[in-house]
Parts: C-alpha cells; sequence; structure tokens
C-alpha cells in the first residue's frame, strides 16, 4: 500500500515521502492517526503542487537542518554506567541518555530523532541524529565504567583458610535442625 506521509517518521520516512507499507500498518495506524494518507494519483498531483510551492521553505529547513548539524562536529559523548566485573552494564544506554548529555554540554535535541541500538556493554558506539531528509550526523558514544571493580585477589587468598573454620561450625547447628525438621 502507498502511503503519503504526513510528517517525519524516524525508520519510514519523511514527510511527503511516498513509501510502501503493509496494508495494517497503513489502515489501523498511519492513516487515522493523521500520520499519512493514501496514495492517490489526485493525492500525487496535489503533493506536487504543494512541493512546488513549498520549495522554498523547504530549502530554508533544510539549510537550518544543516546549521544545527554543524554543531555537532567534532563532538563526542561520554558516558559513565554502572557495570558488572565482566563489563556489562547494569540497564542500558539508550537515546534518551544520550540526549540527556548532550543537553548538559549545551546542545539541545529532541531524543526520537537519535537512533542508535541500546548500548549494554562498555565501549564505543555510534548514535545517528536526523535533523531533516538529506542531514545526518554521526555521533560517537563512548561508554566507560563508572565503579571500577577492584581486583579480588586478596579475597580468594583469604577465603580459603576461613573456608574450614566456618564449615566445621556450621555443620554442627544443620545436623541439629535437621532431626527437629523431620
Amino acid at each position: 500500500m502507498e502511503i503519503i506521509l504526513k510528517e517525519d517518521i524516524i525508520g519510514l520516512g519523511y514527510k511527503n515521502d511516498i513509501v510502501n507499507v503493509k496494508n495494517g500498518y497503513g489502515r489501523n495506524y498511519l492513516i487515522p492517526t493523521g500520520k499519512g494518507v493514501i496514495a492517490s494519483p489526485a493525492a500525487k498531483k496535489q503533493l506536487a503542487e504543494n512541493l512546488k510551492q513549498q520549495a522554498a521553505k523547504i530549502a530554508a529547513k533544510k539549510a537550518e537542518a544543516e546549521k544545527r548539524a554543524a554543531q555537532f562536529d567534532g563532538v563526542e559523548v561520554v558516558i559513565p554506567a554502572k557495570v558488572s566485573a565482566t563489563g556489562v552494564t547494569y540497564g542500558s544506554v539508550n537515546a534518551a541518555i544520550v540526549a540527556e548529555e548532550l543537553a548538559k554540554k549545551g546542545l539541545e535535541v529532541d531524543r526520537k530523532i537519535i537512533t542508535m541500538r541500546d548500548i549494554k556493554k562498555v565501549g564505543t558506539y555510534e548514535a545517528t541524529i536526523h535533523f531533516f531528509k538529506e542531514v545526518e550526523v554521526k555521533l560517537p558514544v563512548t561508554v566507560v565504567a563508572e565503579n571500577q571493580p577492584e581486583p579480588k585477589a586478596e579475597e580468594v587468598a583469604e577465603t580459603p583458610a576461613e573456608a574450614p573454620v566456618a564449615e566445621a561450625e556450621e555443620t554442627p547447628v544443620a545436623e541439629e535442625e535437621a532431626p527437629a525438621a523431620e
């Protein structure tokens, strides 16, 4: 089913694009919510006429998007996250967290125009910020460990010496409780 989009939908297309979608997605979501209309021949003619009339506005929006994208040249986001001993984060780093970190740097971006996979490990990743149809910025995102786990070599050395004493003390208690439970 061909649909003319009435607004930008990340992952599908931009405003005034003609896209092919599954019938159910078009009929049950895009058309009822006003995010798209059926691309009939009459609607396509009207779209072409509107695009001719709005060419100057579209060029101005694109220039504004390019100006905003230029602000992100050389910007890198470093996000401290709590991690386990294996380097896996507790929770995940997503677009909302990246938008918050950018806001701390004075760069306001709506989290909805940032696309990335949820990050669950320490490392360097890439997020894409979609400003306009052909204006996108690749933003490096580095996740670092907030809490560096300390080596447990000392604890391992002490544990075998203490373990037999602890087991000897616990064993009689366990035997006393077992008959009472039966």
